[in-house]
């Protein structure tokens, strides 16, 4: 592809939408051409509300109809934050219209989904990728540094993670996530996709050889056929022998963070999720020590703060405008990077196999 410019398309007028427009503006090698949602006035109010927070030069067209945007010559990548419970369908049309596809998490309903998600975008040589954006953060290299210098963690042993917000009632009883036809994965399709793709990340994406899952509270908006989790506790374990535990609820206040220990140390990460306002991103080493001398028990205290040059949010550094541009760049390159469909199939099999074990009493599920 010779152009210099991948020009994107937005199927749907959800609030994260909004974010992301900005994260197009500032890539550099991306732009927002048309927005889509079920009817014109709704797409036109979409942009005015983006162009009065982060304005483009460029005109942003309002389109009254999915369909029409996916047809549209001049649209090279869609991004496609619709329900989940509508994904597949739009993804699949958007990659028979030959659009390269980033789509918001969790991918599917289920794997097979995904693996319909993939399929179509292979046989159509698109690039398909999840809205993950810690994952092409500058953070993510220098911990890996850290987890594999062999000292810092040494022989990593156990990883645990929390991603939860406290929803209040007019939330549940509006909130597509509190409906079983939308987002029927609850709490865990929304939080949990990002605490399992980080202890799979960690794993260098080895996948656990068991999976257990418990729904600790679940709720419904009024027109949910059922109920959906909203608290929600897992567990893998992995044949090297590894074990990780992952938290995800919309009952308690905001925690984003990841503990990786190991035979020497741990790594802590209070944010990997949305990095706290600021111009740097860090996390924590620790290598404590217990030291004896007679009746002395001392237990000393050895952190170190490894900080990344990196803005949080809403900045041309920051880890929403990478996804972007690095989307964009791959678009532009005329090449597909088959990795990124890898790993949401992989997120997406674990996810599918948590729902399973706490909808049959906690049993051992193999993902």
């Amino acid at each position: 592809m010779s152009q210099q410019t991948c020009r994107w398309g937005i199927l749907s007028t959800a609030g994260i939408a909004m974010k992301n427009w900005h994260s197009i503006a500032n890539s550099g090698n991306g732009q927002v051409v048309a927005v889509a949602s079920r009817a014109t006035e709704k797409a036109q109010a979409f942009i005015d509300e983006c162009q009065a927070s982060a304005p483009v030069s460029q005109q942003v067209d309002a389109v009254g109809s999915y369909d029409e945007l996916l047809q549209r010559g001049d649209i090279d990548a869609v991004y496609v934050p619709l329900p989940t419970g509508l994904r597949t369908e739009w993804v699949v049309k958007a990659a028979n219209a030959g659009k390269h596809v980033m789509v918001e998490k969790p991918c599917g309903v289920t794997a097979a989904d995904v693996q319909t998600m993939i399929d179509a975008c292979n046989a159509n040589n698109v690039q398909f990728m999840d809205g993950v954006m810690f994952m092409h953060s500058a953070r993510l290299p220098e911990l890996r540094k850290v987890l594999d210098d062999g000292n810092s963690v040494g022989e990593i042993r156990r990883i645990a993670s929390q991603f939860s917000f406290c929803a209040d009632e007019e939330w549940v009883g509006s909130n597509i996530r509190a409906s079983s036809n939308l987002e029927p994965a609850g709490c865990l399709g929304d939080l949990g996709w990002y605490t399992i793709r980080m202890t799979l990340w960690t794993m260098n994406y080895e996948m656990p050889v068991e999976v257990r899952g418990r729904i600790l509270h679940g709720a419904k908006r009024p027109d949910s056929p059922e109920d959906v989790p909203m608290e929600f506790q897992g567990e893998l374990h992995f044949a090297s022998g590894v074990s990780a535990t992952f938290y995800n609820s919309f009952r308690g206040n905001h925690q984003q963070w990841v503990n990786i220990s190991g035979t020497k140390g741990y790594v802590d990460v209070k944010d990997f999720v949305l990095p706290y306002f600021g111009n740097t991103v860090s996390f924590d080493v620790a290598n404590h020590d217990f030291v004896t001398d007679g009746c002395q028990f001392n237990m000393e205290k050895h952190l170190q703060s490894v900080a990344v040059p990196e803005y949080a949010n809403n900045e041309k550094t920051a880890q929403e405008t990478n996804l972007f541009r690095n989307f964009s760049s791959l678009v532009l390159s005329g090449k597909v990077d088959s990795h990124w469909p890898e790993i949401a199939l992989q997120t997406q099999r674990v996810l599918d196999a948590a729902l399973q074990s706490a909808r049959n009493g906690g049993e051992a599920v193999a993902p």
